[in-house]
């Protein structure tokens, strides 16, 4: 394999960022927004939205993602094997996004076609551009202490996407569309698909591929699925993978549900006067009348704040005490602070703030060092069998991501139908839509207990994992000196 260890430039690390700025765009709205946007602008039925997200989200996560692995470990271009995928996907993948969130006038059979082409466009072109793009951290760099930087400016372009969509999107698509929420959605889509689109294109420019594996590492696709099927880190990362996003399609898509009908007005205008009187002040006045949209979007910013901070120490800590041990250690007690949400009564607008910026805190640290250990298993790999697969490992991780997104999206229209959410289009014609109370406590419960099972398996799960701070330097120490002779 040619090439070594390499520090990396403060530019390369902010153009590799820009590409997860671009991702986010759109999959931080996926996880906010989908459910809400098929029951609610769309006007699809809870059972019929579930169905789509499960199935053709499973269908992405088990076949798109491995064939675009396969295909991208086997690329050869001047430019490299994953940074064309980039390039070339960038525009047809903002296009789908745009198409996704889009609302044409169908009959209602019409309405369900659309929605499930248009998710799986989407889902296929976000696995064609967002799996290239991880697998290029494995190969920017073979020095782990560089991909920990790397991850940490990673995500911190990452939450300021999630800020952007999950802060300030539902309020912006309210004030751009006047009230019709599918008019501002279509316009928001689009300029996020054409800023998504110049920022991947940046990503392509500013970066470069340093590890390049050898003639003799050349490896067939059954010789790389033997190699995934006996490397335990590869299992359990999988499985964490998968566990991870279930608690953050469940969580995150639960939020905008837990504000329109569990907490209390009353209290939430009284805790939110002042905040937004300052924001008013200083031109930030699209929040309007919307109570429910103004405190889950200052809620999520909150969150995301501290969030940020917890990104930024991240890899200090990992470095020193090892990714496994932080990761977790912070992942248990971020849980912690999603089960406190099951005892804040309607009004307890203050605890459900502090909890949530106490728990992004924790998580946040998490975040950075989740991907950095995928690209430690792609080393661990190629330490083990002398061959080097990185992009076919990131596919596994990326199947886990969209298996967990899928299961934790249906999941959570399933239980909201469960607790007899009534969707628009279950409505009587003219009527205003009444939820019953029930809807409330499946609205607490899926902001609590339901999302903190998926991570406290996680926790258990890494007990087993086997690539502490000890083998991690081992690794690195024996593939720089094989690297060096192969130079």
């Amino acid at each position: 394999m040619s090439g070594t260890s390499q520090k990396l430039s403060v530019i390369e690390k902010i153009g590799y960022s820009l590409g997860d700025l671009a991702a986010n765009l759109v999959f931080q709205t996926l996880v906010t927004y989908l459910a809400f946007f098929y029951t609610d602008i769309y006007g699809l039925k809870n059972n019929d939205a579930s169905l789509i997200m499960l199935v053709f989200g499973l269908t992405a996560a088990f076949v798109f993602n491995p064939i675009v692995g396969a295909l991208a470990d086997r690329t050869k271009s001047k430019w490299g094997k994953f940074r064309p995928w980039i390039l070339f996907t960038s525009i047809p993948l903002g296009i789908a996004a745009l198409l996704a969130f889009s609302t044409p006038d169908f009959a209602y059979k019409g309405k369900v076609i659309y929605a499930a082409i248009t998710y799986s466009l989407l889902l296929l072109l976000y696995a064609s551009s967002n799996l290239p793009y991880s697998s290029l951290s494995g190969v920017i760099t073979g020095d782990m202490s560089e991909r920990n930087s790397l991850s940490s400016y990673r995500f911190t372009a990452v939450m300021f996407a999630q800020f952007f969509v999950q802060a300030f999107m539902l309020p912006i698509i309210l004030y751009v569309g006047k009230g019709n929420k599918a008019a501002g959605m279509e316009t928001v889509m689009t300029w996020l698909a054409i800023t998504g689109t110049l920022l991947l294109v940046i990503t392509f420019l500013t970066t470069k591929e340093r590890i390049v594996p050898t003639e003799e590492q050349k490896s067939s696709v059954k010789e790389d699925l033997k190699d995934l099927s006996q490397n335990k880190p590869w299992i359990i990362m999988l499985v964490m993978t998968i566990l991870i996003f279930i608690t953050l399609a469940m969580k995150g898509g639960s939020y905008v549900y837990y504000f329109n009908y569990y907490v209390d007005k009353a209290s939430l205008e009284n805790f939110l006067h002042p905040i937004i009187s300052f924001l008013n002040s200083i031109g930030l006045n699209f929040f309007g009348n919307d109570l429910a949209s103004a405190g889950f979007g200052l809620f999520n910013a909150a969150g995301i704040i501290f969030s940020m901070v917890g990104i930024a120490i991240s890899s200090r800590f990992a470095n020193r005490f090892g990714k496994r041990d932080v990761f977790q250690l912070t992942l248990f007690i971020s849980t912690l602070f999603i089960l406190s949400f099951l005892f804040y009564s309607p009004k307890s607008v203050g605890m459900m703030y502090l909890a949530q910026m106490l728990h992004m805190f924790f998580y946040g640290i998490t975040t950075p060092i989740l991907w950095a250990m995928i690209a430690d298993v792609a080393d661990y790999s190629e330490w083990k069998t002398n061959r080097r697969a990185t992009a076919i490992i990131f596919s596994a991780m990326m199947v886990g991501l969209k298996a967990g997104l899928s299961i934790g999206g249906a999941l959570l229209t399933w239980i909201l139908g469960m607790y007899g959410y009534i969707a628009k289009e279950s409505a009587v014609a003219g009527q205003e839509i009444v939820q019953p109370e029930s809807v409330a406590s499946g609205a607490r419960l899926l902001v609590s207990l339901y999302p903190s099972i998926p991570f406290l398996i996680g926790v258990g799960l890494l007990f087993f994992y086997v690539i502490d701070k000890k083998m991690e330097v081992k690794i690195e120490g024996e593939l720089n000196e094989r690297r060096k002779e192969n130079s």
